[in-house]
Formats: C-alpha cells, sequence, structure tokens
C-alpha cells in the first residue's frame, strides 16, 4: 500500500497578524482574556481610569441622591408638624410590618433564579479571567469615590 503524504500548511503568525488591519486586532470578537491582547501596565491603566471615572460618577449621583431622599423627607416632615398633611401612622406601621414579612420570606428561601446564577457565574469568570483589570478597576473606583 502506498502512503500518502498530507500536505500540511505552515501559517506564520507574525506575517499573518501583520497584514490584518488595525481595527481588526482591537475590534475582533475574541473569547480569550484582555490579558492575551494588552500587557500588564496597559491593563492597569485601562481598568483604573474606567473605575475611577466610575467612582467619581457614582460618588456624585449618590450625593444628589441622598439630598434628594433626605430632602424630601425632611420637606414632608414639616408639612406634617404644620398641617398641611396628615400622616396615619398605624397604617404606616402595618406596611412596614407587611414589608417585613416579605422580605423575610423572600430571604429565607435564599435561592437566585437561574438568570441570575448564569450572570454572577458569568462575571466571576470575567474577572478571573482579567484579574489585572478588575484590580485596576477596583483601586481606580476607590479613588474615584474618594475624590
Amino acid at each position: 500500500a502506498g502512503a500518502k503524504e498530507d500536505a500540511v500548511n505552515v501559517l506564520d503568525l507574525a506575517e499573518y497578524t501583520k497584514n490584518r488591519p488595525w481595527w481588526r486586532k482591537i475590534f475582533a470578537p475574541s473569547s480569550g482574556s484582555s490579558a492575551e491582547k494588552y500587557n500588564v501596565a496597559t491593563q492597569l491603566v485601562i481598568g483604573g481610569v474606567t473605575g475611577w471615572c466610575t467612582g467619581f460618577i457614582f460618588q456624585k449621583v449618590g450625593k444628589l441622591a441622598a439630598t434628594a431622599v433626605g430632602g424630601g423627607f425632611f420637606l414632608l416632615q414639616i408639612a406634617n408638624h404644620t398641617g398641611y398633611i396628615k400622616v396615619d401612622w398605624k397604617l404606616v406601621e402595618r406596611d412596614v410590618n407587611k414589608a417585613k414579612q416579605q422580605l423575610k420570606f423572600h430571604s429565607s428561601g435564599n435561592k437566585m433564579s437561574p438568570e441570575v446564577k448564569s450572570k454572577v457565574d458569568e462575571v466571576i469568570i470575567f474577572m478571573k479571567k482579567n484579574v489585572i483589570l478588575t484590580g485596576g478597576f477596583a483601586g481606580g473606583f476607590l479613588l474615584g469615590m474618594a475624590s
């Protein structure tokens, strides 16, 4: 029996990447981690800058929300004290107790829905694959919250 030789094509990766357009290198879909695409310093800078921006915006929006909620509560108390509105405190207490019972019922099951569990698993996998980027983001977020 005659042995048939298989033709093997060798792909030179250096030449292949030189011939690819720059936008495909950046925006090409990749299932790998960012560690495969960028060096450590680039990952830290990207993670730090995006984390700082997120933390800074989160801080500003949080202050605005706290001011709005506190101011609204303050105005309601003034309106109640001056007689503009009347609060049925028994109704409020009954509703609060009902909400407490519902929270106890939902927290006793301690089961996540499959959709939430799958998203949490995706986030954990991403964080494990991109430890440096995630660390840079966390540091930047804390700095953004502090500034």
